[in-house]
């Protein structure tokens, strides 16, 4: 899948830091540093909603070095950036509904994590820190696509530490005199997203259920909409936040998404194309609470700034995540 480079100057000279680089989105960019020869790439993770087996397949790279630990740990996270470049922060506990249930949980490793990061990164002399915001900061505002400028009230405690890490970012830019870019992520999915678990975000879920001939669920009426962006496309910009020497893209946020919008009903019918299962039937169930009804990203800013090209869009990003269910759910047979 990594056959387009989304830079042009050689990673042979550089100390990458992924932290959560064993969770769905941070395994995909450690594999793209991978295969594009970056100096070292070193990613720290407790593997709390990361899993061993993303990244085993990095284990024969002479590149790659792995730390166990949370960054809930300061000590941990300043010996993790000790002699790197550049940090990539995506390490969360994500989840609406998990905040809801324990907001203490997600205060500790979503915001304290946080700041253990960059005050880590500030005393190892770091000044490039990439990280991952979300699209829920935008709450109840009622505008289509949302815009970085406009947010409404938060609507759970993951939208609000998400919220204060983008306000810790713009803080710490003065006070550390670092470069931050942060990332809204809009309904991320792709390869390596866990249908496992009580929070596993709903892609995987559909394609795991229409694969192994399990139970569908939709929550509400399957009438929300989203703007369901591809994880090749949030690696991309990854990568150009990371390497910009473009000054204004330095000290913002980003909403990353493709512009587009489709209902969950759309998505599942899709699913159930690529399961190859066409008359499956999903059970509806109550909406969950915290949930917005409707999500479309204004990526004109990623793309004025950052060049953010996204090279996939929803059916084709669809059709490449059902077949690595697909395969997946073939190796365990």
């Amino acid at each position: 899948m990594y056959e387009q480079a989304y830079h042009s100057e050689s990673l042979s000279n550089k100390t990458i830091l992924i932290t959560g680089g064993a969770g769905f989105i941070g395994s995909n960019i450690v594999e793209y540093l991978l295969k594009h020869q970056v100096g070292e790439v070193r990613v720290l993770d407790n593997f709390l909603t990361g899993f061993k087996s993303n990244v085993q397949l990095f284990q024969p790279y002479s590149n790659y070095r792995f730390i166990e630990g949370d960054i809930r740990d300061l000590e941990i996270c300043k010996k993790a950036c000790e002699g790197v470049d550049i940090v990539c922060h995506q390490a969360a506990l994500g989840s609406v509904p998990r905040s809801i249930k324990e907001p203490y949980a997600t205060t500790a490793h979503n915001v304290d994590g946080f700041v253990n990061m960059v005050f880590a990164a500030a005393q190892n002399g770091i000044k490039r820190f990439v990280y991952a915001s979300s699209s829920s900061v935008y709450g109840d505002e009622p505008n289509l696509p949302k815009k970085e400028e406009r947010i409404g009230r938060a609507l759970s405690p993951y939208a609000i530490s998400k919220r204060t890490n983008e306000l810790f970012a713009a803080n710490f830019a003065d006070l550390y005199q670092m470069e931050f870019v942060g990332f809204r992520y809009f309904n991320v999915f792709g390869p390596r997203q866990s249908p496992e678990g009580a929070y596993a975000a709903v892609i995987p879920l559909f394609a795991d259920a229409c694969i192994r001939n399990t139970e569908v669920y939709i929550n509400g009426d399957g009438g929300q909409t989203r703007d369901f962006t591809f994880v090749e496309n949030v690696v991309q910009i990854n990568i150009k936040a990371m390497l910009t020497k473009h000054q204004e893209a330095l000290n913002q946020v980003y909403n990353v998404g493709c512009g587009g919008r489709f209902s969950v009903k759309e998505l599942f019918e899709g699913v159930r194309e690529g399961a190859a299962v066409p008359h499956k039937k999903a059970r509806y169930r109550a909406a969950r609470a915290g949930d917005i009804r409707d999500s479309q990203a204004d990526i004109s800013k990623a793309i004025a700034l950052l060049d953010y090209q996204p090279a996939f869009g929803f059916k084709e990003g669809l059709k490449i995540t059902v077949e690595y269910f697909k395969s997946l759910n073939a190796t365990k047979a």
